[in-house]
């Protein structure tokens, strides 16, 4: 499998997971959520796609939601007491283990599409 499909199966992922986590965060805001995640999933669309400089909002994003969920007190807190634990395990994988996940697949991805003749599909590497 392409590397960069590879990118869009974690950035579908995180789609998904942000859709279940929605519904459980502040409503004042939903809207900033559903921005989030209809970027998500435009980054899921190009990266199936293989467009190539969809590696740059990849790696941006990826950076934003880390340091957003590390900054915010009310998430670090329901993250530290795992109260309510739904909300802990949304914010801990979809905010940490998938945000991560997304960095390295991207940069993998990148780094192949970089070493590879510059066409809109990355050459393989065996």
């Amino acid at each position: 499998m392409n590397k960069t499909k590879k990118v869009s199966i974690v950035l579908a992922t995180i789609v998904v997971i942000g859709a279940l986590g929605i519904p459980l965060g502040d409503p004042k805001f939903i809207s900033q959520a559903l921005v989030l995640e209809i970027c998500f999933a435009v980054l899921a669309i190009l990266s199936a796609k293989c467009y190539k400089y969809v590696y740059f909002p990849n790696f941006i994003i990826a950076g934003i939601v880390i340091a957003g969920n590390s900054a915010f007190s009310k998430h670090i807190e329901i993250m530290t007491t795992f109260h309510p634990i739904y909300n802990a395990i949304v914010l801990i994988v979809g905010g940490y283990v998938m945000q991560v996940l997304l960095l390295i697949t991207n940069y993998l991805a990148y780094k192949q599409y970089k070493y590879s003749p510059h066409s809109n599909t990355p050459k393989k590497i065996p």
